[in-house]
């Protein structure tokens, strides 16, 4: 089945810009986790591709051609908008985050996926006042994505079905495209969707530590806050990186509720970067070992991207990486 990367909801402004653990821009997923824009430490699965993955071509309503919005269904329209469209009703579910949804029909699945996953769906979207601007449905085929590369309102509710699962969702501007879209076309302010979950395609993945929520009471803490225990030791020199050094590392990262947020490993390729590039308990952490050394680091936020990162996608609070240190360069 093809993904139609031509789809509103996977849009490039909605994606969010996440690299490996560097401060600013996102290098692709080759390039080094370097200063707090380095990958080591970036919000999204390091094979970032998918965030920035910008089905960008993506004009469901052939916008492109024609930038005004689809033309009102007729009255006898399946895809007509429903008649709460404007706002959610009072037995609709609100997060905290502000997306509101609300089950129109029971799943016959027991598992949800997780933002890495992909998912294939069938969906129709509206405006508040019930301009239709994209639907799968219409286009008689469904839509498949990765789940961590479309607007932030899908990404979370997306999240909370079952395969078999419809689910109206009514999201606020600042999880979609804004009430300001900077994308010409694209649909503004609160927009209302219904999604069936069609099926998920598990992400691979490297499973959590048993201790990924908090270091063990054998962990080594420092004066900073950084906790870390060996692994593995390795059989090098014993000399230890410089921060000023470039190090090339294998990593997988994880918060600690055990949802892997970026990896090397996955990738297959290890990832070369300056060691006072990175964030804080990169630089600190990476000093601690040898050639061959495996160390787990559990970060706390304020050596990390913070408990409440300004990056948008960055992971927050303590983070949990294993880290393998293959050369000092």
């Amino acid at each position: 089945m093809k993904r139609h990367f031509t789809s509103i909801v996977t849009v490039a402004a909605l994606v969010l810009g996440a690299g490996c653990g560097k401060k600013n821009d996102t290098p692709p997923a080759e390039t080094t986790p370097a200063a707090e824009t380095a990958q080591p430490a970036t919000a999204e699965p390091a094979t970032a591709e998918p965030a920035k993955a910008e089905p960008d071509t993506a004009k469901p309503t052939e916008a492109k051609e024609d930038p005004q919005v689809t033309p009102p269904p007729a009255a006898n329209d399946p895809l007509a908008a429903p008649a709460d469209v404007a706002a959610p009703p009072a037995d609709a579910e609100k997060t905290a985050s502000g997306l509101v949804s609300k089950v129109l029909v029971a799943g016959t699945g027991t598992e949800h996926p997780s933002k890495r996953d992909t998912v294939k769906v069938h969906y129709t979207g509206w405006t508040k006042d019930g301009n239709r601007f994209d639907s799968s449905v219409a286009r008689g085929e469904p839509t498949e994505f990765p789940l961590n590369a479309v607007i932030p309102g899908w990404t979370e509710g997306v999240q909370l079905m079952v395969v078999g699962e419809k689910r109206r969702f009514w999201i606020p501007g600042n999880l979609a495209y804004g009430d300001t879209p900077r994308r010409p076309g694209a649909p503004a302010g609160q927009l209302t969707f219904d999604v069936e979950l069609l099926g998920i395609t598990k992400a691979p993945t490297v499973p959590a530590p048993a201790d990924v929520a908090g270091p063990p009471a054998d962990a080594t803490k420092t004066e900073s806050g950084l906790a870390y225990k060996v692994v593995k030791k390795g059989e090098g020199d014993g000399a230890h990186p410089a921060a000023t050094d470039r190090v090339t590392v294998h990593y997988s990262g994880w918060t600690t509720d055990g949802e892997l947020f970026d990896s090397s490993v996955l990738r297959g390729s290890p990832a070369t970067f300056p060691l006072n590039g990175v964030i804080p308990g990169w630089t600190e952490g990476v000093q601690l070992m040898s050639v061959g050394d495996t160390f787990r680091f559990w970060i706390p936020g304020n050596l990390a991207y913070g408990d409440t990162p300004k990056r948008p996608g960055a992971p927050a609070g303590m983070l949990v990486f294993d880290v393998e240190l293959i050369k000092i360069n």
